[in-house]
Formats: C-alpha cells, structure tokens, sequence
C-alpha cells in the first residue's frame, strides 16, 4: 500500500516559463526542487565549471599548499591515506595523480574495511612513520581523528587534513585542516564530497605551479564520479559538478575507467549518473567490500589497455559476487523475520552470524525497502558483533541510537544510516530497547510517492521529453520528475525479455491519446494486482488484445523510443494502482 501525494508549491509559473523560456510543467519542476530566484534558476539550467567557486575560500587551503610545496621541494615522503569506498578511492586517485604531476615523493595507504576500519588510525600513522613518511595528507577521512593527529603530531609527522565529514567536537590539531564544514571556513557550498575537496585542493595547488588551469579538469570526471557514488545531494556546485563529469566520463582518457565502462556493457550508451550509482560505482566499491580497495585505486591508475581489462573483469566478477552474496543474505534475513514473527515489530533488528559485515548496511536496505520500516543488520565480527542500519523518514536513527549508547563498544552516524558495534549479549537488549522507546505509527510505515505534476500522457512531446534532460543529473536532492495520470486503459499487454522481466503495454487515456507503456518492475505482482482488481478474464483480454474494462492508474516519466530510425513517446512506469 502507498499514499500518492501531489506536490503543491506555489509560484508563478507562467512568468517563470516566459523569463527563461521553458514549459510551465518545466517550471513547476524547478519549484518542487526548491529552486527560487532568477540566478538560482539560471544556474540550475545552464550552470557550467565557471560557475564553480573560488577554492582558495575553503580554510586552510592556501597553508595545506604551502606546506605540501616545501614537502615537494624537499623530497620529503608524502603519503595519501584515504577511505575504502567510492569516494575515498577517487580521493584518493586525484591527489596521487596531483601531487605526482607536481613531482612530488607520494604514495597513498588504504585502510582494510575488516582489519582496519574506516578513516586514519594509530596503526597505519606508526607504519607510516617505520616507512620514514614525513607527513600525511587524509582524504574523505581525517576529520574525527583527533588521537590520531596528536600521535603523528608526537612523532614528529606533519598532518594535513581533508575531509568533508560533519564536524565534531573538538578539530584534530593537524599542520592544516581542509573541510567545508568547518564552522568558521568561508567557503559557500558546505556538501562537497571528500574527492571534491580533494579536487579543489589540486586546483590550488596547480595554480601555485603555474600549471594550467586546463589540467585539473582531468579530475573532474572523478570528482563527480564520487559525489553521485557517495550519495551527496544533487544541488548547487555538486549538480554542476556531476554534469561537468558526465561530459568527460562519456569520453574518458582514463586507460582504467574505460575497461570498467567496457566490463559493464556501458561503451555504446551515454553514461548517466544512474550507471554511476547502480553499475560502475558498486564495481569500484566490491574491491573495498570484499577484498582490497588498493585495486580499484589500481585500475584508475592504470596505463596499459590489455591489464586493466583484466583489473576490471575482476572488480566486476567481485560485484557480482558481492550481488549474489546481498541476495542470500536479504533472503536469510526475510525469512528469519516473517518465521520469528518479527514483522510486527516497528525497528527490525535482524541478527545473521555469518553475514558479511561490509554487506549489513547493502542487506538493511533491502530490508528497508520491502517493510518500509528501521532496519538494523548486526553480524558476528573479530571483537564481538558490527551492524548498519538504514532508516525511514519518520525515524532519525542516530538519535533513536543514542538513548541506548551504554549498550555499545562503539556507534556512530545521521538520521538515515548508522553503524554500531556492541557484545553479543547486549543483541537482543537494543532489540527490545529499540521497539518499546519508538513512537512510530501505522501510519510512518506506509510508503509516500510524492508526485511532481498530474500531467495528462496527451500532454507529452518530444520537446517536452528533450527540455526535462536540461534538469539532469537525477539522483539525490534533484530526483527525476515524477508524472501521474489516472484511469489509463490498457487496450493491450505482452511480457518481454529473455528473463520475462518488462510488461509492454498499450495504453489509451480518457482523452483518446493511446500510447505505449513500458513496466520493468516484479511483473508477477503487477498482473496479480490486475487479475484482483479486474478478474482473470479481463486481464486474459489485455494480453489478447481485446476490448476490455481494466483501467489503471500510473505513476511515470516519458521517454522517447527510437527503433529502426522511428521515433515514438513511450512512458515508463514505476508506481501504479
């Protein structure tokens, strides 16, 4: 069951529609992002990199430079350290191939997901100073570790800092802190994300070269690359950002991106920020899930065609495992609920021992998406039992966490996603904790669909379809419009596909405008919801292609189909009743 809402925020869309000259639906769009005022709307619509903001206005950048070139200067050993995901990677490829392109002495270290944990630790800074490394430059991590610093610090090691990670407490006392968030840092946009920052640093240092302006936008399709991987809002510089990265991504120079983009059957298409998220995103996070991030950092870096097909064959193979691994567990864990009786439950806290722990927050999320309820995943660990949670909108799961904190060794995170560690017997505590301190409802578990604009299939054009691409990047903070139109007929039905996994439709509205419909959702559920609400006669006439009486109502987004050189508008589905 879902509640279909309509969006209703106000504005004078026609004046809007004739100052810039788009369509009213177009306008209404760029109000339901919140986008107001004419130079806002401006930058939304035709934003490009000049718009991007002075890097030197982020605090300390000018000093981190300063002391990196007196490092170079004295080939003094430079070593990156950097996280295990999307972004850290990226991060941490951009200041290698940075600060080597300034000629300085640089390696990088990635901490082991299992071994290490995220982010800097004391550990890695004694290694570091074994290996003679003079200073450490963080990326996508840095922020929190205050013990960390002070032991680099205590052992003669400079510390420079970038990070892009809420600000605690207390800052490390590091030579040079980099970090939007910083509360005294003038920088004007506050959501970059860590390989972002990276890049901006880059920039500085570059300028303070002498070096073409023109060469840091190598960077730039890994910079965006991150910031769609590490879920940062879609707004502002970061839009700009990510479309400025798709240009390059879609021609890429990188010998390594390009072996991934052909390992993923992507060379033919035009990368989207969707590929980013869902194909070769998690293919550059399974090294850092299930192996070593050191090798997709190795992929970016490259040179030779014929081993970095190899490199991405591998990291690919690695996702697909990983894929397979998310399934049986998201399997497991249904099954244990719906056998415990624990659907009932309003926190779902679900235990499975032998569940990969980089896999708990990927499998709560699953789990998240078919209850529509707070998921926690914990599973056994070296030093107890480690888990991810990932919440719902009514549910601010760090706060929620926090009323329980003697029950943990350790935890931390925002009101979407936590993780936490804590002994195995405290397991069934936070289980019961959990459930009977929430004030969730009924009502907080029912999925809401917020629609863009009630927007009749007659009102489509090619025109129309191609201004909505001015709107891309889709992802979070910019989601892609939603449509609805009402009691559509479905004059005709056929299932497509070698995995019988699209529902091609044929449909008419009350208006007479007959177009086709495209379903790639769970095509069982779909037909049963019609043979319920139609009877198994006149669903059996749909796909006959006989007059019939089933009507439903659509939740979509137009697209146009080219086929043999024709083109047609098509809709694609993604909600109905």
């Amino acid at each position: 069951m879902e509640k279909w809402v309509v969006s209703a925020k106000r504005a004078d869309f026609q004046a809007i529609a004739e100052k810039f000259g788009i369509d009213q639906v177009t306008a209404r769009l760029i109000r339901n992002r919140d986008i107001v005022g004419e130079p806002e709307i401006r930058q939304y619509l035709y934003g490009t990199k000049e718009d991007f903001y002075d890097p030197h206005l982020l605090k300390d950048a000018d000093k981190l430079v300063e002391i990196l070139m007196c490092k170079i200067k004295e080939q003094k050993k430079i070593r990156i350290i950097g996280d295990y995901d999307i972004d850290g990677v990226n991060a941490s490829y951009i200041l290698l191939r940075g600060l080597r392109r300034c000629h300085a002495n640089a390696d990088v270290e990635i901490p082991d997901r299992m071994k290490d944990g995220y982010g800097i630790n004391e550990h890695l800074i004694r290694y570091a100073y074994e290996e003679g490394v003079d200073t450490i430059l963080t990326c996508d991590n840095g922020i929190a570790a205050v013990e960390q610093t002070k032991l680099a610090k205590s052992l003669g090691m400079t510390i420079l800092i970038t990070d892009h990670h809420e600000v605690q407490e207390e800052v490390p006392p590091a030579d040079a802190v980099v970090n939007p968030r910083q509360a005294d840092c003038p920088y004007p946009f506050k959501h970059l994300c860590g390989a972002a920052v990276a890049y901006k640093v880059i920039c500085c240092l570059y300028e303070a070269y002498g070096i073409p302006k023109e060469e840091t936008e190598e960077f730039l399709e890994f910079a965006g690359f991150a910031t769609v991987g590490d879920v940062m809002d879609l707004i502002g510089e970061n839009r700009i950002l990510v479309k400025e990265g798709l240009k390059r991504l879609n021609h890429t120079q990188n010998v390594g991106m390009a072996s991934l983009i052909r390992a993923c059957g992507l060379e033919e298409k035009e990368i989207k920020s969707y590929h980013i998220g869902f194909v070769l995103g998690p293919c550059i996070n399974a090294g850092g899930r299930l192996d070593t991030a050191k090798r997709s950092l190795n992929l970016l870096l490259q040179k030779d065609r014929a081993k970095a097909d190899v490199m991405a064959a591998e990291l690919k193979t690695l996702n697909d495992e990983r894929k397979d691994m998310t399934q049986t567990g998201a399997e497991e864990a249904i099954e244990w609920i719906e056998k415990e009786g624990r659907s009932q439950d309003k926190v779902l806290v679900v235990y499975l021992p032998d569940c990969h722990e980089s896999l708990a927050g990927i499998i709560a999320g699953r789990i998240r998406e078919r209850y529509n309820k707070p998921v926690f995943v914990l599973t056994d660990s070296i030093d107890g039992v480690k888990g991810s949670g990932r919440s719902i909108e009514a549910y601010s799961m760090f706060e929620e966490m926090s009323k329980c904190k003697e029950l943990y060794t350790k935890y931390g995170g925002h009101p979407m996603a936590a993780g936490l560690s804590l002994p195995k017997e405290n397991v069934e505590k936070f289980r019961t904790f959990l459930n009977e301190h929430t004030t969730l409802t009924e009502e907080d578990f029912i999925p809401k669909i917020t629609i863009d604009v009630p927007m009749p299939i007659g009102y489509i054009t090619e025109h129309l379809i191609e201004e909505l691409s001015a709107l891309e990047p889709f992802g979070k903070g910019n989601e892609k419009p939603l449509f609805a139109e009402k009691n559509l007929n479905i004059l005709s039905m056929r299932i497509l596909g070698k995995n019988r996994n699209t529902l091609k439709m044929q449909v008419r509205s009350q208006h007479g405008t007959v177009m086709d419909a495209l379903y790639f959702g769970d095509i069982e559920q779909i037909l049963t919801y019609i043979m319920q609400k139609h009877g198994e006669s006149e669903t059996e006439k749909c796909f006959q292609g006989q007059e019939n009486a089933v009507t439903l109502s659509f939740i979509y987004y137009p697209s146009v189909n080219e086929y043999r050189g024709r083109k047609s508008l098509q809709m694609i589905i993604s909600h109905y009743c």
